[in-house]
Order: structure tokens, then sequence, then C-alpha cells
């Protein structure tokens, strides 16, 4: 694995988001001074958050998976992510609904959803189920150690005995084509595939590794901390700080002052200098490449996944249908993809994710009041440009039209709080195409072939975050700190605790919607 070159006493990580925050705690635990300077108030990057009139609203994801990766971070400190969050473990993960008035509860223990299959399906489809799960444990344990959680130097990096396995897996089939093999219901078939979209790639032309995303949530577990979303980087910034990093908040990076082929220093828009030893950079790709003085070259240019419509709406009524986290499926399936990733069309026929997490913790909102967030995935900036700030007022009354249609009547009318964030309000916050999603996962931005963490022309410059490798997502992110910080130390991988080969997570509570 190569490293940077020369000294790497002192660190300065851009960017206090999860990857950043990850990086911080795993060079402090390679004996290394660490600067961590982020432009916003508090820490967090994506997974911030923002309060308005009593609400205390997560501004990022609203979906935790994998948290044991986020207490290996922690731990590399000597603490554990428990230890500052209470974390409840979702039961139901989701409540799926359908176009034809029926649901599904997507339960991550085996035995509840089995009976939840048999409810609703076929006794097949359970023998199916059952196929398919230990198929997302095997698929997951073989990329795990060696596709996601690893470091690249060039494509032969993927030559070994793991290839074959994940080939022997079917692995470079259709993502849908592999899930239809095990389950007939169609329903099932979208619960165990709608997760491509977080990859930006259709599931009938998604490669079948990347279902294991749907191992991720539907088998491993969807996790809320009491506080929010928002609580897991605060953290994971007051573990690094208590190791000894220091946190300079509110601190936007202007420049890289450059010495030969190494950054010398951060150079701050206040007009501070912080000289270093080497950088880790976790910015969003055009502020990483206008830092590095360009974008390298590709021989095709990167394709962004979709992006997505935000609806926070808080008020006294809410809705006992709603899990902690809903989704909404429409009639059109092929179809929705199809718009979003091709025509750049809005959804004819949309899916939607609504999330309510006042159901586990009421906290988030003033007291008798409820917190909604609904998703509307939409095509990026790139592939379906159109005037967002114009057009907001109306595509959130057509989403919460839609809602009411589909059984949650008076949905959006006169909430107390309300916010519209659209593809024009990331873009503003420097977020390539507008997508909070970053370059999609086709299999040419996968893997060796993502944009390199390890930038050509800086000797002592490392990236992390959605847009190098592993990828997007939570669990991703914070692997791509740990990449990082390896990048710097050279140091050898430790075996991870948690997963489909280790004790399951514990927490300190259960609890979610039912």
């Amino acid at each position: 694995m190569r490293t940077v070159k020369g000294a790497t006493d002192h660190v300065v990580v851009v960017g206090a988001g999860l990857s950043g925050l990850s990086a911080a705690l795993h060079l402090l635990a390679a004996g290394r001074s660490v600067t961590v300077v982020e432009r916003d108030e508090e820490p967090g990057g994506r997974a911030g958050r923002r309060s308005a009139a009593g609400y205390r609203i997560d501004t990022g994801p609203t979906v935790l998976t994998m948290p044991d990766l986020v207490d290996e971070a922690m731990g590399a400190v000597g603490e554990r992510l428990t230890d500052r969050v209470e974390l409840h473990r979702l039961d139901p993960a989701y409540r799926a609904r359908f176009a034809d008035g029926s649901h599904v509860d997507v339960h991550t223990d085996a035995q509840a959803m089995e009976a939840e299959i048999l409810r609703v399906a076929t006794p097949a489809d359970v023998g199916g189920y059952r196929r398919l799960r230990d198929w997302l444990e095997r698929l997951y344990r073989v990329q795990m150690r060696t596709f996601i959680d690893a470091n690249f130097d060039s494509p032969l990096g993927l030559l070994g005995p793991d290839l074959a396995r994940l080939a022997a897996l079917g692995g470079f089939g259709s993502w849908h084509g592999r899930v239809a093999r095990f389950v007939r219901d169609e329903r099932l078939r979208r619960i165990f595939s709608f997760q491509a979209l977080y990859a930006g790639v259709p599931p009938t032309r998604a490669l079948a590794a990347y279902a294991v995303i749907a191992y991720m949530d539907t088998v491993a577990g969807v996790w809320f901390p009491r506080g929010g979303m928002h609580a897991v980087p605060r953290a994971m910034a007051d573990a690094a700080e208590a190791a000894g990093a220091r946190l300079l908040l509110g601190t936007e990076v202007s420049a890289l002052e450059r010495a030969g082929g190494r950054a010398a220093a951060v150079r701050t828009a206040d007009g501070g200098r912080i000289a270093c030893d080497a950088v880790v950079l976790t910015c969003d790709l055009p502020v990483t490449h206008r830092l590095l003085g360009g974008a390298p070259r590709r021989p095709l240019a990167l394709r962004y996944a979709p992006s997505a419509v935000v609806l926070h709406l808080g008020g006294e009524r809410t809705w006992p249908e709603l899990g902690h986290h809903t989704l909404s499926f429409g009639a059109a399936w092929e179809r929705t993809f199809d718009e979003l990733t091709r025509t750049g069309s809005l959804m004819t026929d949309p899916s939607l994710l609504v999330t309510r997490p006042t159901a586990t913790d009421p906290d988030l909102a003033p007291a008798g009041r409820h917190l909604h967030y609904v998703l509307a995935p939409c095509p990026n900036l790139h592939r379906g440009p159109r005037d967002w700030d114009r057009l907001a007022p109306r595509y959130r009354d057509a989403i919460c039209a839609e809602l009411q249609r589909r059984g949650l009547s008076g949905f959006g009318d006169a909430p107390e709080f309300e916010e519209v964030v659209t593809p024009a309000d990331w873009a503003r916050q420097g977020l390539a195409a507008g997508t909070p999603f970053s370059a999609a996962h086709t299999f040419a931005q996968t893997g060796p072939f993502r944009p390199r963490n390890l930038p050509r022309g800086w000797d002592n410059v490392v990236l992390a975050g959605c847009g190098t490798t592993p990828g997007v997502g939570v669990p991703t992110a914070v692997v791509s700190g740990k990449l990082a910080a390896a990048r710097v130390t050279g140091g050898p991988r430790r075996p991870r605790r948690g997963g489909a080969d280790a004790p399951a997570f514990t927490t300190v509570g259960t609890g979610g919607a039912r």
C-alpha cells in the first residue's frame, strides 16, 4: 500500500464530517498530532443539525446502519459510541407501503421477517428469503474485507481469492436478477433492491455486488441515536477532542500552501495559516479539486448519482400508519429509475422515504409535536437542470398531495415549521451536480476506478469522503476516513468489531415505531 511521503507528525484534516472525524480518530490513535478545520459552526458535515421553532432537524442522512464502524473509530482512542450516545435499534427497520394498499414491515430479525413474509406472500418466498439472507451475509463478508475496507493502488489490487468468491456468488450479474432468483413477490423484490438508488444505478443495471447495501439495512440492522443523527458526529468530535485533537469550527479553508510537491500549510479564509506535515481533504469533489489546483484526468467524465428534494415538516399532527422510516412506493418502478437516471424527468409516480424521528425520540420536537422528513429522489442538475428556486413550492405541494392520495390525509397542511431543500440548495453548499450522493457507483466508478484517495502531484495529501473510495453512505464515509488515515500512517489494519462475522453491536436501549 502506498503512503504519503516524508514526515507526518502534524496532520490537518479539512472537514469535520463523518469521514474527517473518523480519519482524525485513527490518526490520533497512531500518535499523530491532529487539527480539524471545519467551515460550519458545528461538526457533522452533511450529518449536520439545525434548530428552528423548537425542532431539532437533521440536515443530512436519517438512516444509521453499521454503527460498529463508528465504534471502531472511537475505539481507536479508547472510547465506545454507546458511552456518549444512546442508540435504539429500530424494529421494524422500515415499513414499506405499496400502491395496492398493502404494507410489509421490514424486520432484521430473521424469524420476525419470515413471519411477516408468510403474512403477505407465500411459503416459497419464506424459503427464498432464507436463501437471500444467507447470500447477503456471504456477499458482505467477501466484500468488506477485500473491496470496501481496503486501499487500492491499482486495479490489480482486485485480483485475489475474494474476487473469485465474489464471482461465484453472482456478484457481477444483475442486482435485480439475483434478488428475483430468491423471491417471487414483487414487493419483496423492491424491498431488497431499492437501495440501488443510493448507488445511483437502477437495480436492473446495478451489479449484484452492490446488494451489500441491502445487507446493511435489512440484515445488519437500522439504528437511531437519541438526539438525532447529528449526535453521532458530535460524539466522534468530542472523543477526538478528548484524545488531543484541536477542532477549529467556523473556519473555512481557502488554499493549500505548496512547497515543491508537498502541502506545507493550510490557509484559511480569515487569513490564518496552519503549518502541517500532511493534509486529509474531506470536502466535496469540486472544492477538493479547487484546493488541489484542478481535477485529475479521467477517460470518461464522472457520472453523478440522482439528487433529492427533502421536506422538513413539524407540527401537531402525525399518522399512526407511519413507522420511524416508511417507504412509500408508487406503482411504477423501472420507469421511476429511468426518469431519475436517464431522461432527467421528475418522478411521475414517485417512490418516497418518509422519516418520523419523533416516533423514537420525542424530544426532537416541542411537547406534543411531531417531526417528519420526506425524501423525494430527483434527477441531479447535470441530468435534469431546472430552476428549483422557482419550482420548489409547486413540487412541495405535489409531493404532499401524493402522500394525501396514498392515505395520509392532511399531510403538509399548515405545518408549524417547514423547510424545503432542493438540488439548488445542495449546489450552493458546493456539492457537485447538486446531489448529496456524489459520484454514482457505476462499475467504472467503484473500487480502484473511483477517484483515488491519493491525488497525483501531491506527496502528502490524502482524500476522504463519499467522493472517493469506498463510496457513498454513512458506513462507507466512516471507512473512508480510516483508509485515509492508513495512507498517512501506513499502519496495519485492525480487525473490526461487529458485522456478519462478529458479535452483534450492543445498545443502551431498543425502540422504534411499532
